[in-house]
């Protein structure tokens, strides 16, 4: 993902997320500039059509909806922030591609984690995802029903 790329994100965001889900422009940006490793788009004939914003962080460790946050100086954890992939492209395997390719990418880091919302629960344990202990506070700033969840990745 690149910089100029973020109007089409933002409004792959909006076709998937209330409003009260939606983050600032200014936000995404940072999420961008702190880890552009691991910020990822799919595009299609009419542009991008999905996007994963991850990176490195610290099992057990949510960052807030909305909020900003800091990249720790020893990272265990690919945290993945948000997914989300524009009703055009569902049901095309976007989400899974998009996670596997991340993940091919996370060497060294021991986990994957990441806050499920809006019914995603079974989607992410399909990729091996369960149920974790997380930060109750940050996991708090989510809608209701958002679920911390996490996976290991190597011995």
């Amino acid at each position: 993902m690149a910089e100029a790329d973020l109007d089409a994100v933002l409004a792959v965001q909006a076709a998937c997320y209330p409003p009260a889900m939606q983050e600032a422009a200014d936000v995404v940006r940072a999420r961008l500039r702190a880890s552009p490793d691991t910020v990822l788009v799919a595009r299609d004939a009419d542009g991008i059509c999905a996007y994963l914003f991850a990176y490195p962080s610290r099992l057990g460790k949510v960052t807030p909806l909305g909020g900003h946050f800091t990249l720790p100086d020893t990272p265990d954890t690919l945290y993945l922030h948000d997914l989300a992939v524009a009703p055009r492209a569902g049901g095309q395997g976007v989400a899974r591609r998009l996670v596997d390719t991340l993940l091919a990418r996370a060497a060294g880091l021991r986990h994957s984690a990441l806050v499920s919302v809006q019914d995603s629960r079974r989607f992410w344990e399909s990729l091996g995802y369960a149920a974790a202990a997380g930060d109750g506070v940050a996991l708090a700033t989510y809608p209701a029903g958002a679920l911390y969840m996490a996976r290991r990745l190597s011995a």
